[in-house]
């Protein structure tokens, strides 16, 4: 390039500076905006130029050197600054790779200088900002900072720069922009020696602190590109800091782990040597350390594109393994980071089943609590994420111990399955995989837990079946999932409706209720208006819509606007929703009567929904039937009517007796109200009752009786005919009559009572049961099946149901009838049910009629008047059944028994037939019997807390009073014979501890000390069965002391003080003669007052001593009856809490109890015989 001729102007130096052509000597003595336009000719002059002029890099050399002068440096304009910036950067391009600055602190200032004029990239919008850029570009393309190197503070100026960068950089710059500064800073990091710690804090520091986002991808992607070189930088910051703990080597050192996620995510090889630390810390003894890193690697291991868990097993398995660490903090983070893992990393749901299956059992109840979130938030994003295993997991803790944990479990598995069965968001299989959360959250319904109750009842209203459906819709859902659910299910359905409707019709007594009820009384004593409302939201004809629109009006008066949480509000509006009818009213009924028909007329979706036509069908009978109970008046229409008069015709036999139940319990206004369908169905009831099936023909008496006014002639029109028409050579026509004869007779003793005597009499017992008319099958089975059952046998069977039934609707005893039947029923127990001893009867059959016997006296027992007839010795006979050697017979008599004495309908010797249960050789059998007896007295005590009149009561209601039955009970088991056989001993000694292991579970009221009491006071007495036998009283007294030694050696506490003087049955034990009373017994042992039971009045012990001893000796000299001498006693109890102690088996204590007997009984009992 030529440049014309200019005249040279000399330097500082002496050296002579050429200015390019047209520009003239710049210098302090001009004005700034002429030192502009002169830097800008300047300017353009050194652009144009490049590295190949050799001249004019010469000429301008001292020009170059001059712009680095401190005038231009330090100037105070911007315009002169960024002008010489320029010019720099480009005399650094031209003169590369040497520079023509040989000082080192000229340079460091002219790399500083250029570093403070690129702040001028902020502003976009700036007239200059084409320099600024022109300026990044010239120093990225030619890379001129790598000068720097050679200086020994070069740091400095790149700190300098990079903070300038990031600091300058913002959403308004372009892409080339952001280039030119990775290009700048990566060719820093890249060709240098290395990265100081104070070079890379400024580089870390934008991804934690900085909020300029474009700041942070600046720093982002300059980590990427560098990453071989900026990665052993990164590594010895970190182990400085982790491993070596020094926190003192930068400001970011309590930014470590906030630091590691961020690189992590940018890219995890920038921490490849960073990983083994932490592993290390995982280890830490500090337990926040620990939590620290376990939540920054619960974000490493769970966020999506991560493949840390693969890529590094040691460390993934170290980090699993704090989901058991000692530290509850911990193990409640580990169990967090579960959730976001099953949801991006499916693939490792299995690594975590077995530490979330061993945290779902955690002690701590946050940590199970989240056990069960983390599983069903994944679940709910998408089920396929959660296996069944983890499903079951949240299945168990349903029946946490802790009610938050139950909630959040119930409530989980509530939306699974809205979703997923539903509203079928995943399809059929889905829907498969969670069809068992219906049957398991209505089983909760059983718990005890009112909570639990209430909870369950929310969840059926607003998930199974949600109320805010249309009518049709809801029933639909509403059919089918009745349809589909299991057995338990469907009876915790049923109980949960009966619960509301008894709600509904007896609203909690204010005077008993809590604060809030009794408040909630006085509004509605206040507001007319809201009395009107409730008294429509509890009525029978409410309706759904009726219903919500109530409960919405009710809470909106009662709201308080001053007061946001209003625990008297949620009160209401809780007993509100719980009573009122949010699904059934007289729509929904007539819509569950038509989806019904559609499944008898197959145009239902019976099929689609997974269940088939004759199950739905069938289900939706039961549905209807139990909704009969509950909602009685939403069925009286004529076109619901009509529907279960079709249903009547079907030949399905249940289909037909569930229509005649609904018709017995809704149709009470049939009569006057729906003329045409009291015609047609008086017909088919009695067509029922004759022909039907035995259900059938029950249900259909119990409808006439309850719907019709002229029930007697309705009855008497069924009765003649099939009390004429009975024929024993028949058998098979003859259950039906008998189970219809047996009802109406039950019904309407009045009119049918002598009628059915003669029946009785003359056929029933004549005619059929003494006659034996087959010959059953000798096959050796003790059970058939019931289709297998001869027709003879089902019709003897019916026929003591019949003697029952005929029994249980006179309830009384004039006629003696009673004494009759027990006397047979007894006889058939004693013949083993082979009544006629004709041998032509089958063992199977045989144990049917032994099991109608044994149930038939149990069900007279139910009937007091019948009770007090009932000798002990027939007592004892229905007792032993439990112990028949028919498995079926002892698993169905043990049933009706625990029904019987659950509904406190038997007397509580009843109680005692379980003892018996100790020696049945099943395992299931006698767990089902203490099961049974936990029961039972949990019931018995739970009423007499509840109903204080009940302390009048004590001797048929308090458990402890069960022990004399029992002592009596097995004293007279045919098995008992030897009283000094071991086996025998060892026996009784089963059955004691049988009974005696649950009523001294707890020893409330000092009960333990009450029954020793009893025990003694048995021994005192003589068996009121056979008092002048020895043999009997022996047995008796032998009872007695295994019972006293096994209280003595299970219980430190019955030695105490008895708090109540216990009565014993007279009916069972005798009084000692001639005694002297001491007064009358308190009310608290009062016993019930019941034709031939006198209250056993018992003396104090030295008066019963002595007035036995003297009794004794006048009629048998020095004798002393075995038992009665307290000092006799005292000694026995003494020998036997010292030997027990010492003994560790049952065989043992046997030993020790066999001979004692063999010495000190055999004696008395032989001065007993002979004196009598």
């Amino acid at each position: 390039m030529d440049f014309p001729a200019t005249q040279p102007k000399p330097a500082a130096d002496g050296k002579i500076i050429y200015y390019p052509p047209g520009v003239k000597e710049i210098t302090d003595k001009i004005t700034n905006d002429e030192v502009v336009k002169r830097l800008k000719m300047v300017v353009k002059t050194f652009m144009d130029m490049d590295q190949d002029s050799e001249d004019e890099k010469q000429q301008y050399l001292p020009l170059a050197l001059h712009l680095a002068s401190e005038f231009f440096l330090r100037n105070p304009n911007k315009d002169v600054r960024l002008l010489v910036a320029c010019c720099l950067a480009d005399i650094f391009r031209i003169y590369a790779p040497e520079a023509p600055y040989t000082s080192h602190d000229k340079l460091k200032d002219i790399f500083l200088f250029i570093t403070r004029q690129l702040k001028g990239l902020e502003d976009t919008k700036s007239p200059q900002f084409n320099r600024y850029f022109y300026l990044l570009e010239n120093l990225a393309w030619v890379k001129s900072y790598n000068i720097c190197f050679e200086l020994e503070d070069c740091n400095e100026i790149f700190i300098q720069l990079f903070r300038t960068l990031f600091s300058v950089i913002n959403n308004s710059h372009n892409q080339k922009v952001q280039m030119h500064m990775l290009d700048l800073m990566s060719s820093i990091i890249m060709e240098g020696d290395g990265v100081t710690q104070e070079l890379l804090d400024s580089i870390l520091i934008n991804l934690i602190i900085n909020l300029n986002k474009q700041a942070f991808d600046l720093a982002k992607v300059l980590l990427k590109r560098t990453v071989q070189t900026i990665e052993p930088c990164i590594a010895n910051f970190f182990n400085q800091v982790l491993v070596l703990g020094k926190s003192s080597v930068s400001d970011l050192s309590e930014h470590v782990f906030d630091l590691i996620q961020e690189l992590f995510a940018i890219d995890p090889h920038l921490l490849l040597s960073v990983m083994p630390q932490l592993e290390f810390k995982l280890k830490s003894n500090d337990g926040e350390e620990r939590l620290a890193v376990v939540r920054l690697l619960a974000k490493l291991f769970g966020s999506k594109d991560s493949d840390l868990a693969t890529q590094n097993r040691p460390l993934w398995q170290c980090f699993l393994g704090r989901f058991n660490d000692i530290h509850v903090p911990v193990r409640l983070e580990s169990v967090k980071f579960a959730s976001h893992c099953l949801m991006n990393h499916p693939d490792l749901a299995k690594d975590l089943t077995e530490y979330l299956k061993v945290r779902s059992h955690d002690p701590e109840e946050a940590i199970r609590h989240d056990v069960i979130v983390t599983i069903i938030t994944a679940g709910k994003r998408d089920l396929s994420l959660v296996n069944d295993q983890l499903l079951g997991f949240v299945r168990e803790r349903t029946l946490d111990k802790r009610w938050r944990v139950r909630k959040e479990a119930m409530m989980g598995l509530a939306q699974l399955y809205k979703k997923y069965c539903l509203h079928a968001e995943a399809g059929k299989d889905a829907a498969e995989k969670v069809s068992w959360i219906k049957d398991k959250l209505l089983h909760i319904y059983y718990q005890n837990s009112i909570d639990d109750k209430l909870l369950v009842e929310k969840i059926f209203a607003q998930y199974l079946v949600p109320h805010n459906l249309e009518t049709e819709e809801r029933m639909k859902c509403l059919y089918y999932l009745y349809a589909s659910l299991d057995p338990n299910a469907v009876k915790a359905l049923n109980e949960m409706w009966k619960c509301q409707n008894m709600l509904r019709k007896n609203l909690p007594d204010p005077g008993k209720a809590q604060d809030f009820v009794k408040k909630f009384n006085q509004v509605l004593g206040d507001d007319e208006k809201l009395r009107s409302q409730l008294e429509l939201l509890i009525s029978p004809t409410c309706s759904c819509k009726q219903a919500d629109v109530c409960v919405r009006e009710i809470a909106r008066k009662l709201a308080n606007p001053k007061q946001p949480t209003n625990p008297f509000l949620e009160m209401v509006k809780f007993l509100l929703e719980r009573i009122a009818p949010v699904h059934i009213d007289s729509e929904a009924i007539s819509a569950l009567v038509k989806l019904m028909n559609k499944s008898i007329e197959g145009t239902a979706d019976d099929e689609e929904e997974g269940v088939s036509p004759d199950t739905a069908i069938r289900a939706g009978l039961e549905l209807l039937k139990v909704l009969s109970f509950t909602h009685p008046t939403s069925f009286h229409s004529a076109e619901t009517y009509e529907s279960l008069l079709q249903c009547l015709r079907m030949e399905d036999d249940k289909v037909a007796e569930a229509a005649i139940q609904i018709f017995r319990n809704t149709g009470h206004k049939i009569e006057t109200d729906l003329p045409q369908i009291r015609s047609t169905l008086i017909p088919i009831l009695h067509q029922k009752a004759k022909r039907g099936t035995p259900h059938q023909a029950k249900q259909a008496v119990h409808c006439i009786h309850a719907v019709f006014s002229n029930k007697e002639v309705q009855l008497a029109q069924i009765f003649e005919p099939l009390s004429r028409s009975l024929n024993a050579d028949v058998p098979e026509q003859l259950i039906t009559p008998l189970v219809s004869l047996g009802h109406i007779s039950m019904l309407a003793p009045d009119q049918f009572a002598s009628p059915m005597k003669s029946v009785v009499a003359n056929f029933i017992v004549k005619d059929l049961l003494m006659n034996d008319r087959s010959t059953g099958e000798k096959n050796g089975k003790l059970w058939s099946p019931d289709e297998e059952v001869s027709p003879e046998v089902l019709a003897k069977v019916q026929a003591i149901k019949l003697l029952v039934r005929w029994l249980l609707g006179m309830k009384n005893n004039q006629s003696k009838s009673a004494n009759s039947t027990l006397r047979l029923l007894s006889a058939m127990l004693v013949s083993e049910g082979d009544l006629t001893e004709q041998k032509r009867i089958s063992k199977s059959d045989m144990s049917r009629l032994r099991l109608a016997a044994g149930s038939a006296i149990m069900k007279l027992a139910q009937e007091p008047c019948y009770h007090e007839i009932i000798t002990p010795e027939q007592f004892q006979l229905c007792a032993l059944v439990i112990n028949d050697e028919c498995y079926q017979v002892r698993q169905i008599f043990a049933q009706k028994l625990h029904k019987a004495l659950v509904k406190l309908l038997l007397p509580l010797e009843y109680m005692a037939i379980f003892a018996l249960c100790a020696k049945d050789p099943v395992k299931e059998r006698r767990a089902h019997a203490r099961q049974c007896l936990l029961k039972n007295i949990s019931i018995r005590r739970e009423y007499i807390k509840q109903n204080p009149m009940a302390n009048e009561k004590l001797l048929s209601l308090l458990p402890e009073y069960v022990v004399p039955y029992m002592i009596h009970l097995l004293a007279h088991d045919p098995d008992f014979t030897k009283p000094q056989d071991v086996d025998q001993l060892r026996d009784v000694k089963e059955c004691l501890w049988f009974m005696l292991e649950v009523l001294m579970t707890k020893n409330e009221n000092n009960s333990h000390a009450f029954m020793k009491k009893m025990s003694e006071n048995i021994k005192l007495t003589r068996d009121a069965q056979s008092p002048d036998e020895p043999k009997a009283n022996e047995k008796l007294y032998t009872v007695c002391d295994v019972a006293l030694c096994v209280i003595n050696s299970k219980s430190a506490l019955c030695n105490a003080d008895s708090p109540k003087d216990p009565v014993l049955p007279t009916k069972f034990f005798t009084q000692p003669e001639k005694p002297k009373p001491t007064g009358v017994l308190g009310t608290v042992n009062k016993p019930l007052s019941a034709t031939g039971r006198r209250p056993y009045i018992r003396t104090t012990g030295s008066e019963t001593g002595s007035s036995v001893n003297s009794e004794l000796s006048s009629s048998a000299g020095n004798r002393s009856r075995y038992g009665s001498s307290k000092f006799l006693s005292s000694a026995l109890y003494l020998i036997f809490s010292t030997v027990l102690a010492s003994f560790r088996t049952g065989d043992d204590f046997i030993s020790v109890l066999t001979y004692l007997k063999s010495v000190l009984i055999p004696s008395r009992c032989r001065n007993c015989s002979s004196s009598q």
